[in-house]
């Protein structure tokens, strides 16, 4: 065999591998779902997500299906839904223990995988199929409380150390902690802020990557999770406007018994309007901060020579309920902390219905099935999720006629399901239930089930409920009927690492 011969397959091999696409997934943290511009909110500018999404496609009825941050990302990286991955509500430590996971499967493929940012695992090292990781988890106090060395496990640290010239530099020096209402202008230079290392890492990420690979890059931006510490110009964009009065919903007096108006951090309160004022302003400029970063990142791809071949895909691992109903930060099942952005934006020659908006109810668990077809890589059988991209192409296809989301909620795990026109809650502990018509109250305000007209729905969708949670390790349904006071935990048998 000559060498001219022996070489040639493997040529088309790398031909084909390099021919496939780049793939971008920009992960935000607490990102509402109504809180783009394109979508009509009447506050917050973000003119270049609002580009993507009129070049690509907007997913209007996104979910997470465990809304906060573990439970989320554990959806986003194995495709498949909470009772399957087993993290049904907030635990840290546990090992995350995954065999086919996002990044190895497209690791897998060919591809060169890298992390940004936040991914808020166990060990924090741990890399879930990336074959690198450049680590800032943000204020993580069981991370803190476990490691001595904070830099052992935060790339960002050294990074701000060396570039502001001081061994002990902090990004907590201002004092704003991470699960806060209290806001203020960032206190360094803007170019060390969280937002613009996960960017600036990214763009140099570009720089040295293979160019014998397709690669697909996880940026994963902490914020606008608290601290809310957007730069001062971002800040001050949002203090001075006139922000519509937070939703109240007749039925709020069930929280009633968590309330703690003056504590900052309280996830249940009827707080200061100066604070929420400012907490708004805070919790907006880092979304207009961000969207200047994704559209720098966006301007680099171009530079590189690789836009024309790389989709991106935004979304957020939860929302923020961000004083609807007297309710902060995420877990309940409730559109601000639930619903989230998705957004699909790919070249030209992708087939994308550009501009569309799509009505289908989508989740978490989507994306990783979706970033596989865009890669043409194998599909395992295995996962929840189903691939997005038909959907994106305006194709006619059957769809999942509901999602179901659940969280353990202090002493009860609050369970979920919708279709995205219609909204049905039952509360584990005390059998509280909640019926929304989602389209025409799309903020919640008014709790029908115990209209009489609305009794033949609520039925039907306690019954769809019933037969979601039949078989579940707690016990929360027979079959026949969802049973009340089963002890809850965080944690299902299930996951891989669990702790009981």
């Amino acid at each position: 065999m000559s060498r001219r011969e022996f070489d040639k397959p493997t040529h088309r091999r790398i031909l084909r591998v390099v021919n496939r696409p780049n793939i971008v997934l920009i992960c935000v943290d607490q990102w509402r779902g109504d809180c783009l511009s394109v979508a009509d909110h009447p506050v917050v500018h973000t003119p270049y997500l609002d580009q993507l999404a009129l070049s690509g496609v907007r997913f209007e009825k996104a979910y997470s299906s465990c809304p906060t941050c573990i439970a989320a990302r554990a959806g986003l990286f194995t495709g498949l839904m909470p009772c399957s991955h087993g993290r049904v509500g907030y635990r840290d430590g546990v090992p995350w223990n995954y065999s086919t996971t996002l990044a190895g499967e497209l690791t897998r493929a060919g591809y060169q995988t890298q992390a940004i940012g936040k991914m808020h695992v166990y060990p924090e090292r741990n890399q879930v199929g990336f074959q690198n990781v450049i680590l800032h988890d943000g204020f993580l106090h069981y991370a803190r409380q476990h490691h001595r060395d904070i830099a052992s496990i935060d790339d960002y640290i050294p990074w701000l150390r060396e570039k502001s010239g001081r061994f002990d530099a902090d990004y907590f020096e201002h004092g704003v902690n991470c699960n806060s209402v209290v806001a203020r202008p960032w206190d360094k230079e803007e170019y060390l802020h969280p937002t613009n290392w996960v960017t600036s890492q990214s763009i140099d990420f570009l720089r040295r990557r293979d160019p014998t690979k397709p690669f697909f890059l996880f940026m994963s931006y902490h914020r606008p999770h608290p601290p809310y510490d957007p730069p001062a110009w971002a800040f001050e964009m949002y203090l001075n406007r006139q922000m519509p009065p937070r939703p109240v919903g007749d039925w709020t007096a069930y929280y009633d018994r968590f309330a703690q108006p003056r504590n900052p951090q309280a996830p249940v309160g009827d707080i200061d309007p100066a604070v929420l004022h400012r907490a708004l302003a805070g919790y907006y400029g880092h979304m207009t901060h961000i969207d200047h970063q994704v559209n720098r990142f966006i301007e680099s791809l171009r530079d590189y020579g690789v836009g024309d071949n790389t989709w991106i895909i935004f979304t957020s691992d939860h929302g923020e309920l961000l004083g609807d109903h007297h309710l902060f930060r995420k877990s309940l099942p409730y559109e601000g902390s639930a619903r989230i952005p998705m957004l699909i934006c790919a070249p030209r020659s992708a087939g994308l219905a550009a501009g569309s908006v799509c009505p289908e109810v989508v989740e978490l668990r989507d994306v990783m099935p979706t970033l596989l077809d865009i890669a043409g890589a194998p599909i395992p059988g295995s996962l929840d999720g189903r691939s997005m991209l038909p959907l994106a192409r305006g194709q006619d296809v059957k769809w999942r006629s509901h999602i179901h989301g659940e969280h353990v909620y202090r002493d009860e795990s609050v369970h979920w399901v919708t279709d995205g026109r219609e909204k049905f809650i039952w509360h584990s502990g005390s059998g509280r239930e909640m019926f929304f018509d989602l389209t025409n109250d799309p903020q919640e305000l008014h709790d029908l089930s115990q209209e009489q007209q609305c009794a033949q729905r609520l039925a039907h969708w306690r019954c769809v409920l019933i037969q979601e949670l039949a078989g579940r390790e707690e016990g929360f349904s027979d079959g026949r009927q969802l049973i009340t006071s089963r002890p809850v935990k965080p944690v299902l048998s299930v996951c891989p690492g669990q702790l009981d």
